[in-house]
């Protein structure tokens, strides 16, 4: 180095003849002072915080994929199965012009469930379960079958042109439409007291929805199928539209909320857009969505099913008290007459009767969702074989 030709070379006190270009280099230097190892400054890993990790490992992404498949399927079981004793009380309550209680919060609803549960047994609040998920099927088979025979498009993305996506409304509209006979059918196994009527055998659903849909006539109060399917298409589409909306708009919020919380750690982590991350993500904008679209449309899904019971002479389990059962006895013209009637002579909140059970419905369902994500990550995290851990080499400083 220019200027320093003249001055003595010197390390810890001691005069050494080593270049200067050698002793920054580390060449010639002693290895021992006094016994001790001397540690040089490039042997000393430096790490930026703001570094980004290197990737997860192979072992900890499968697991993360398992976890996510298996709250996956675990949403899957609950949305079809576990909650259904909810959908039984809600629609009860639904239909019940003359209920003086409204059970608008759960804690209402519980001393009902347990006094129908002491006179009926806990198959009163599985009824029609059945038939429910013959009619989700159907639904799922025509969707399959038109979009086969036709150029509508079963599934859409963001990316779809608008013809794509008026063909999958199209296709959307003929599904529900064909499915509304069995849907009313349905909906009268799941309403109706056990002890009052005769219980339905498991494909009775197709042979009620079938007469239904042959009763072209108006017969006493009962609304024709063909006058049912308009009002049916309309809720049906136009909430279907809505989930899409708010899934949309839940999913990128949760991208860009994960984007900023990666920001605030400093540097991004590769697997910000992993698929473990984008199941996680899929699976809360989709409750997200289904409870929005619930809340929003819980008025008009009380009517409609108020149209769809009405003349079929079902008798339903009282929920004022849990113990008898009353008839449905509505006199309907059509669904704008069924709503100003249930303002006049129920109220605004008439339309909102049995809003406890879909509160309790969605927090069963997002516990056992919280409790399936815990109970894999645990197991997983156990069964996973430890990694074999590096001693590191003793350092200099350590013995000071």
């Amino acid at each position: 180095m220019a200027g320093l030709e003249n001055y003595e070379r010197v390390y810890r006190g001691r005069q050494v003849d080593v270049p200067w270009e050698a002793s920054s280099a580390g060449v010639g230097l002693p290895t021992k002072y006094h016994g001790r190892e001397v540690i040089r400054p490039l042997d000393i890993p430096v790490m930026h915080p703001l570094v980004a990790q290197d990737s997860p490992p192979a072992d900890d992404v499968a697991v993360k994929k398992y976890v996510g498949l298996g709250c996956g399927l675990a949403s899957l079981i609950t949305e079809n199965l576990l909650i259904h004793p909810f959908i039984v009380i809600r629609r009860q309550c639904q239909v019940n012009p003359v209920a003086t209680k409204y059970h608008l919060v759960p804690i209402t609803l519980i001393p009902v469930i347990i006094r129908l549960h002491q006179t009926q047994g806990l198959n009163t609040l599985w009824k029609g379960i059945g038939s429910v998920l013959l009619v989700r099927g159907l639904s799922l088979a025509i969707e399959d079958l038109v979009s086969k025979i036709t150029p509508w498009p079963k599934e859409i993305t963001c990316n779809s042109s608008m013809k794509a996506f008026g063909q999958h409304i199209l296709l959307k509209c003929v599904s529900i439409g064909l499915v509304t006979p069995f849907y009313s059918a349905s909906l009268v196994e799941t309403v109706q007291s056990e002890i009052a009527s005769e219980k339905p055998g498991i494909l009775d659903v197709f042979r009620d929805g079938a007469i239904r849909l042959l009763e072209v006539g108006t017969k006493g109060r009962l609304i024709p199928i063909y006058a049912l399917i308009p009002p049916t298409i309309a809720y049906g589409v136009v909430k279907y539209l809505f989930t899409l909306i708010v899934r949309g708009v839940s999913s990128r919020m949760m991208h860009l909320r994960r984007k900023h919380i990666q920001e605030l750690k400093g540097a991004y982590s590769r697997d910000i857009l992993s698929d473990s991350a984008m199941q996680d993500i899929e699976l809360q904008s989709i409750l997200v969505s289904m409870c929005a679209a619930d809340v929003v449309f819980y008025p008009l899904e009380t009517v409609i099913h108020r149209l769809h019971l009405q003349g079929t002479r079902t008798i339903i389990d009282n929920l004022d008290t849990g113990r008898s059962v009353r008839p449905l006895l509505t006199g309907y013209s059509g669904a704008v007459d069924c709503y100003r009637t249930i303002i006049a002579t129920e109220g605004a909140i008439g339309l909102y009767k049995g809003f406890g059970s879909l509160v309790l419905q969605f927090a069963v369902h997002f516990m056992v969702l919280r409790a399936t994500k815990w109970i894999l990550t645990e197991l997983t995290s156990i069964l996973r074989p430890k990694p074999v851990q590096k001693v590191p080499p003793q350092s200099y400083y350590n013995e000071i």
